[in-house]
């Protein structure tokens, strides 16, 4: 079962030659998920070997160009590419105005069927599920609506014990009881514990994306020991004021939401173009929260590597 992470760009507004805007694809047991969809990013999915092809869902957090100017490029590819499988959107409402304009202007029937879902300016619930993964949006506090985004796999059921189903000699029809946690009684009327039959099940991987919102602690009960959040830190925190300002955070704050949820690790994005040593940031989060990672156009991260003390 797979759960990794990577990030095709994490700068904020304009894209320079090495800093994109913000992208991500989350792959959860080979389903693709992209998460925003700033210009450029169906080229950082090819330099990344990704076939974007694979992406069955996006995900939208609001509508700033850079979190989505990239996507009618993506949509029109993957129709020239003779996608047929179908494609679903998770976003705002006007969304599905844009993009549907830029079709029709550009007299572009794609080969493939496009669904659009609206996203609760108001409310939060699951956006998707599957047997595998549930994902949900959380209200975010910006300039214009925004959401942030929860993935969370679903608990993974205990391992069959194959030396241990021989020694107690269970029936191959009784071993799907065994799987949903049932305890086995042999002939002689013994109990056999379920945990003398499995063995511990691997453990479910979550991930949060907030990006862009003003710091926000309430939102840090909704997200309480989560494994990974991505948290905006547009500004440090001398520049606080134009964090208020603009409606996003700065990395201190960000650490201050990754503390008090006591999430196992912090991953910074959505930086301003004014700072050109981001070790500036990470060591401002550093004084509130140590699990602190930055984010890179280009970096995969392994959920199953990178945590250690679950």
């Amino acid at each position: 079962m797979s759960f990794k992470l990577t990030i095709l760009g994490c700068s904020s507004a304009v894209p320079e030659i090495d800093k994109h805007p913000s992208s991500q694809l989350l792959n959860s047991n080979e389903n693709f998920f992209l998460i925003d969809c700033g210009e450029g990013t169906q080229l950082r999915l090819k330099e990344n070997n990704i076939n974007f092809q694979r992406i069955s869902h996006v995900f939208i957090s609001h509508l700033h160009g850079d979190h989505f100017y990239g996507l009618i490029g993506l949509i029109n590819s993957m129709h020239l590419l003779a996608r047929k499988k179908e494609l679903h959107i998770y976003s705002h409402i006007e969304l599905k105005k844009i993009i549907n304009s830029q079709l029709q202007v550009s007299n572009t029937v794609l080969n493939y069927p496009l669904f659009f879902h609206e996203i609760s300016k108001d409310s939060e619930e699951i956006l998707f599920e599957n047997e595998d993964i549930s994902i949900e949006n959380i209200l975010l506090e910006h300039r214009i609506n925004c959401s942030g985004f929860i993935f969370r796999e679903k608990k993974f059921k205990r391992k069959i014990d194959k030396d241990a189903i021989v020694k107690y000699n269970v029936p191959d029809f009784y071993l799907n009881n065994i799987r949903s946690g049932d305890d086995f009684i042999n002939l002689k009327g013994e109990i056999i514990k379920n945990k003398q039959l499995t063995k511990k099940a691997k453990l479910a991987n979550s991930y949060a994306y907030f990006s862009d919102t003003i710091y926000k602690k309430s939102i840090s009960k909704k997200i309480e020991e989560i494994d990974l959040l991505y948290h905006e830190a547009t500004f440090l925190e001398k520049h606080k004021n134009l964090a208020e300002k603009t409606g996003h955070s700065t990395a201190l704050q960000a650490a201050m939401i990754a503390k008090k949820a006591d999430v196992k690790h912090l991953l910074l994005g959505h930086f301003s173009k004014r700072y050109k040593n981001l070790d500036l940031l990470k060591n401002e989060a550093q004084n509130v929260f140590n699990n602190v990672i930055i984010a890179k156009s280009g970096m995969h991260l392994n959920f199953k590597t990178l945590i250690q003390n679950k």
